[in-house]
């Protein structure tokens, strides 16, 4: 079981961890919520891959660089995130290229532009699990004011709900971690991503790529309703459960998510 059913909440939950290295330095999103952790270097085989443009449909494929001399080891991950991407691409075929997500909630109703041209795999998976019911019922377990509010991975009563699929890192599809922006939430491992997502409610490009590290995929836009995001965010928290900080304590519930169409 993976870090959010231990008891704090760091990329390894583990009850030692400082957390009070400056909060907002190198700030880091993931599933459970954020914690302060220096970012993982890009892996060492991350350039062997290259996405190319398939066609005027705005559709992606990710390729292995033929240039690159890689390890048995290496040539074995690849091969694994390409099956992933290739499912997920698949499936991104039938996707609009901006679907829009429509968030109700108990605080409000808020609505999302998903960018299906330069996340085609993030929002092709975020699509999937919002066409499936799987976020109705959920939670926001932790809102920050001033940084972000997360969803997408709790039970009103705290209990993990999740799968075993992950995602492959999108963040470096240029668009970066403004207010307003969706993203997705992850461990220390940058592909870890599953359901959680958080919305930033303010500028947070500490959280962008850079050179030396990963960062957290923005996939979309909230263009309806960040009002009731800036009201999630400020309702009052603390610990509770499994988790020992920004927990709403009110439950504050998604209560459906469907993707909006215009037929």
């Amino acid at each position: 079981m993976r870090y959010q059913t231990a008891p704090c909440p760091d990329a390894n939950h583990s009850a030692t961890r400082d957390r009070q290295v400056a909060r907002f330095r190198g700030a880091a999103i993931i599933r459970g919520g954020p914690e302060t952790v220096n970012a993982p270097p890009i892996l060492p085989f991350i350039s062997h891959f290259r996405l190319d443009k398939r066609d005027d449909s705005g559709i992606f494929a990710l390729r292995l660089a033929p240039h690159r001399d890689v390890s048995d080891m290496q040539k074995t991950l690849i091969t694994i995130v390409m099956l992933f991407a290739t499912s997920l691409t698949s499936a991104a075929d039938e996707l609009p290229a901006h679907p829009h997500i429509l968030v109700e909630t108990t605080e409000g109703t808020f609505k999302l532009e998903l960018e299906g041209k330069l996340a085609p795999l993030t929002v092709a998976n975020f699509v999937k699990l919002v066409d499936a019911g799987f976020y109705d019922g959920l939670i926001f377990h932790r809102v920050i004011p001033g940084f972000m509010a997360q969803g997408g991975g709790y039970t009103p009563g705290l209990e993990l709900r999740e799968n075993d699929a992950t995602i492959p890192n999108e963040s470096g599809n240029g668009m970066r971690n403004m207010r307003g922006t969706i993203a997705m939430a992850r461990t220390g491992d940058p592909h870890s991503a599953n359901s959680q997502f958080f919305i930033n409610v303010v500028d947070n490009t500490r959280l962008d790529p850079a050179s030396n590290r990963w960062g957290y995929a923005v996939f979309g836009y909230v263009i309806e309703g960040m009002e009731v995001v800036d009201r999630i965010v400020s309702v009052e928290t603390g610990p509770q459960g499994p988790l020992r900080s920004d927990v709403p304590q009110v439950p504050i519930v998604i209560e459906k998510m469907t993707r909006v169409r215009y037929d």
